[in-house]
C-alpha cells in the first residue's frame, strides 16, 4: 500500500467512531457470520468470588483495540517483517455480546455457549471477551461436536476446584470442567503461582486428569522453547488467558491479582509458538476489570495480546495452507 492510499476516505482516527474491536465491522445477524474471526463479548462476572467488575471487560477491551486500528490494510511487525490481519485477506467481525441475565448463572452462560456454536457453525475462529473465568465453562461446551483439542491455559490460579458449596460453575471451576469433557485430551496450565483457590488435593487431581502445570519461575527455567517442548505439536489448541496471569504492575485492573506474573513478550512468544506448531481454534481472554485500573494498561494489554495472537494464527494457518 502507498503512502497516498493512506489519504483516501475518512482518518478514522482511534478515538472516533463506535468502539468494535479493533475497529471490525459490526455482524449482529448470528446466523449470517462470514468472517475467519468472530469477536463476541461475554460480560458475565458472577462467578466470581472476591472483587466483581469484569462484566465491564468486553467494553475495556474493545475501546482499547482501537489504539491499534489505524486502518494501514494490517499491522506491520517489523522485527518479524509481516503484515498480519491484512484487511484483504482475514474477514474479522465483532457480533456483540451473549446476552447476560442477572445472577442467573445457567441463562448467561446458555447464551455465551450459543454464540459460540453460531461462530463455529460459521467457520469462523471465536474469540470471547470476558467476563470472570467461569464464562470459559459454556464456551467449551460449545465445542462438544467439534474435534478434539488440547487446552493451553494461561493463569495465576490453577481454577481446578470440583465443587464448593454446591458451587460448580464459578470462575475457580472452569478448568476442572473442562478436564472432564471429552473433546479435551489433556491441559498445559502456565503462570500458576503463590496462594491458589485450588486446594493441593485439586493439584493431585488436574494431574491425574492430564494436565501439566508450570509455574512463572519454570518457566523461566524453562525459556518459552521449553515449554513449548512440553506442550503437544500438531494439535488443535484452545488457549484460554485469564490476565491474571501477567504480573499486576502491567495488568492491575483485575479481580485477583497476583504478583510475580508473566510479562507481555513471554506471553506473545508463547501463543505465537502455538500458532506455529498447532492450530488454535478458539480463544477466550477473562477476568479484565477495567475500574481497578484507571490507566487503561490492562484492556490494552488484553488487546494487544489478542490482536496480535489472532494474527498469528491466521498467518500460521495462511503458510500452512501454502506447503
Amino acid at each position: 500500500m502507498s503512502a497516498n492510499s493512506y489519504e483516501t476516505g475518512r482518518l478514522n482516527l482511534p478515538f472516533v467512531g463506535i468502539c468494535t474491536f479493533g475497529k471490525s465491522p459490526v455482524c449482529l445477524d448470528w446466523d449470517n457470520i462470514q468472517a475467519d474471526v468472530a469477536i463476541m463479548g461475554a460480560p458475565f462476572d458472577c462467578g466470581t468470588q472476591w472483587r466483581a467488575g469484569a462484566r465491564f471487560g468486553p467494553r475495556g477491551i474493545r475501546e482499547a483495540s482501537t489504539l491499534f486500528s489505524f486502518g494501514h490494510g494490517g499491522a506491520y511487525d517489523f522485527e518479524d517483517d509481516e503484515i498480519y490481519l491484512p484487511a484483504n485477506e482475514v474477514r474479522m467481525v465483532d457480533i456483540g455480546d451473549a446476552d447476560i441475565v442477572h445472577t442467573n448463572t445457567e441463562k448467561s452462560h446458555a447464551n455465551i455457549e450459543y454464540g459460540v456454536r453460531k461462530i463455529l457453525a460459521a467457520g469462523a475462529l471465536p474469540v470471547v471477551l470476558g467476563g470472570d473465568h467461569s464464562i470459559n465453562i459454556p464456551c467449551i461446551n460449545a465445542f462438544s461436536d467439534q474435534a478434539p483439542f488440547h487446552v493451553v491455559h494461561i493463569d495465576a490460579h490453577l481454577d481446578f476446584v470440583d465443587e464448593r458449596h454446591g458451587v460448580r460453575h464459578g470462575h475457580g471451576n472452569p478448568l476442572r470442567r473442562a478436564a472432564e469433557k471429552e473433546v479435551v485430551t489433556g491441559m498445559t496450565q502456565i503462570g500458576i503461582r503463590n496462594v491458589s483457590s485450588t486446594a493441593r488435593e485439586g493439584y493431585a487431581q488436574a494431574r491425574e486428569m492430564g494436565s501439566d502445570i508450570i509455574s512463572v519461575r519454570q518457566l523461566r527455567k524453562l525459556g518459552i522453547e521449553g515449554v513449548l517442548s512440553r506442550i503437544p505439536k500438531n494439535v488443535r489448541y484452545y488457549l484460554t488467558i485469564d490476565i491474571d496471569g501477567f504480573d499486576p504492575s502491567i495488568a492491575p485492573g483485575t479481580g485477583t491479582p497476583s504478583h510475580g506474573g508473566l510479562t507481555y513478550y513471554e506471553g506473545l512468544e508463547l501463543f505465537a509458538g502455538l500458532a506455529a506448531q498447532g492450530d488454535i481454534v478458539g480463544i477466550d481472554l477473562v477476568e479484565v476489570a477495567p475500574d481497578y485500573d484507571h490507566s487503561g494498561s490492562t484492556s490494552i494489554l488484553a488487546a494487544q495480546l489478542l490482536l496480535n495472537t489472532i494474527g498469528r494464527v491466521m498467518h500460521q494457518r495462511k503458510l500452512k495452507q501454502t506447503r
